[in-house]
């Protein structure tokens, strides 16, 4: 899986002055898009889009204390459309505009090429399993917030505060699968998952019973789900596990993301929490 990663950066290094299409560097790598976007986003730290981004600014920056072309040429170069808007991303990246840097030779920001590998550290061992669900509803109660990767979601905690206990004594009246009991449900409305980014989040039950009208619901399609534990404290049990499931699970094991939601169960552990986390997966194509 990282000799392929690898394959589809060198693409991106070969294009950086044409269009570069997630699509094409899927394939290269030989996933779906979704998982290669996902993937991505973990080992790298940051969106792909992002990526090629400040790449392609790196090179034109080069270009521009280089002075064999005009500012204008080089901005068309690295796909915009005007002087302008290629001035803007310069600045947001360099701190400088493209016609002072040429004019004074000033400092500009670098961003290396990336390449992956695997780390061998030995120290400990990832507890996992795969289930096959059928059909399900996710009930409970539903907010759209955003993206925060470490430390708790205020918006989150604020969310499931608001609950009043009568109704969250009838959801958890309704959970007749696992995982059991009260859940915390991730919908990613953006596959790169940038700090920032907006999700649905769901406090809630898995459940093969209809909704009542007052409770939200989000149906889910029968399919293969990843489940992982680890214990700790809370956030940084399960903050650490999906670094540890996106950086060394799936790099190492014949598995990819498929679209769907990602469901946390959380129990008490002697030194912290127990945390199960759910997430949708289908077999590799290779």
């Amino acid at each position: 899986m990282l000799e392929r990663l690898n394959l589809a950066m060198e693409h991106i290094e070969g294009r950086l002055d044409r269009s570069i299409e997630a699509a094409e560097l899927a394939r290269i790598a030989m996933t779906s898009e979704y998982h290669f976007r996902r993937m991505f986003s973990a080992l790298a730290g940051m969106p792909l889009s992002e990526y090629v981004r400040r790449r392609r600014l790196t090179v034109a920056g080069a270009e521009v204390l280089a002075r064999e072309r005009t500012l204008l040429e080089i901005a068309v170069r690295y796909g915009y459309t005007s002087g302008e808007a290629f001035a803007r991303a310069f600045r947001a990246v360099h701190g400088v505009g493209p016609g002072e840097a040429r004019r004074t030779g000033a400092a500009l920001c670098s961003q290396p090429r990336m390449s992956f590998r695997l780390i061998i550290e030995g120290s400990s061992t990832m507890r996992y399993r795969i289930v096959r669900k059928q059909r399900f509803n996710v009930i409970g109660r539903k907010a759209r917030v955003r993206q925060i990767h470490e430390g708790e979601n205020p918006a989150i905690a604020a969310h499931v505060a608001s609950i009043g206990r009568e109704t969250l004594q009838r959801i958890a009246s309704l959970s007749d699968q696992e995982p059991a009991g009260i859940v915390s449900v991730i919908r990613y409305l953006s596959d790169s998952r940038e700090e920032g980014s907006e999700l649905d989040y769901w406090h809630a039950v898995v459940s093969g019973a209809d909704a009542p009208g007052e409770l939200d619901v989000l149906t889910v399609e029968a399919g293969t789900w990843a489940v992982f534990e680890n214990t700790g404290p809370y956030p940084q049990a399960l903050q650490h596990m999906w670094r540890d499931v996106a950086t060394q699970w799936f790099p190492s094991n014949p598995y990819e993301n498929r679209p769907g939601p990602e469901i946390l169960r959380i129990g008490p552990a002697q030194d912290g929490v127990l945390a199960e986390l759910w997430i949708p997966v289908s077999r590799a194509a290779h």
